[in-house]
């Protein structure tokens, strides 16, 4: 995609954001859209930073960990969130990197990433991952067991969590997960909700989303895929 049209696109997917928050009734500011750029190198990146842009997503470590040093030199207020599946032994540069982690999902990675926590000076904020369609292909803790992760993240791992996040099944209408998803969050008091895509952010703010994840309706489809 060319810079006019990723900027273009980042402008319009800004209106949408807007207009689907004023139809549900809603503030537009409590609504962050998180350009994902994960697969876009950093030349791509640049135009949408400069035209205002300053949060983005990116699926791996190795990926960010290539790109993003440099960009933020120039954009040192641009904030970073993990919506990938992170590896536990990725803990230690994930926090190193990323300010938000959308994928929390299972005790090891709560152990590894309460482990870096407390050895470094930095406290990214975490999200878990709810599989709200209990598929087998997909990271994400089950329904019928968030409520026993999350109160282990707190007392056994001693960590804060903010929200939750999901991906539903792309063959499943999404207002359900949504929905779901902003029912456990009431639960527990979380604040945050990560979820609504390219494709489906409209329901995601209908249902309360606070954070969509907007990749290709910015950036233009990916072309090739990256680790």
């Amino acid at each position: 995609m060319s810079e006019y049209s990723a900027v273009e696109g980042l402008k319009q997917v800004q209106e949408s954001i807007r207009r689907a928050a004023s139809d549900h009734g809603r503030d537009p500011s409590g609504i962050t859209l998180v350009a994902v750029s994960k697969t876009f190198p950093a030349e791509e990146i640049e135009p949408v930073l400069a035209a205002g842009q300053r949060v983005f997503g990116e699926n791996y470590v190795q990926e960010a960990k290539a790109k993003w040093p440099r960009l933020r030199e120039r954009f040192p207020d641009a904030e970073l969130h993990m919506i990938g599946p992170l590896q536990s032994n990725k803990a230690r540069e994930a926090v190193e990197l990323f300010d938000v982690i959308h994928t929390l999902d299972r005790p090891s990675l709560a152990e590894a990433l309460a482990k870096e926590i407390a050895r470094s000076a930095r406290k990214p904020c975490l999200l878990v991952q709810v599989n709200t369609g209990e598929e087998p292909q997909k990271g994400g803790v089950i329904p019928t067991e968030i409520d026993a992760f999350l109160e282990a993240c707190h007392s056994r791992y001693g960590l804060q969590i903010e929200g939750l996040m999901c991906i539903p099944p792309a063959e499943d209408p999404p207002s359900p997960h949504f929905a779901l998803l902003n029912t456990i969050a009431g639960r527990h008091g979380l604040p945050m909700l990560s979820m609504g895509m390219s494709a489906d952010f409209d329901a995601a703010i209908q249902l309360g989303a606070t954070h969509v994840r907007v990749g290709s309706a910015i950036f233009g489809a990916r072309s090739r895929p990256s680790k």
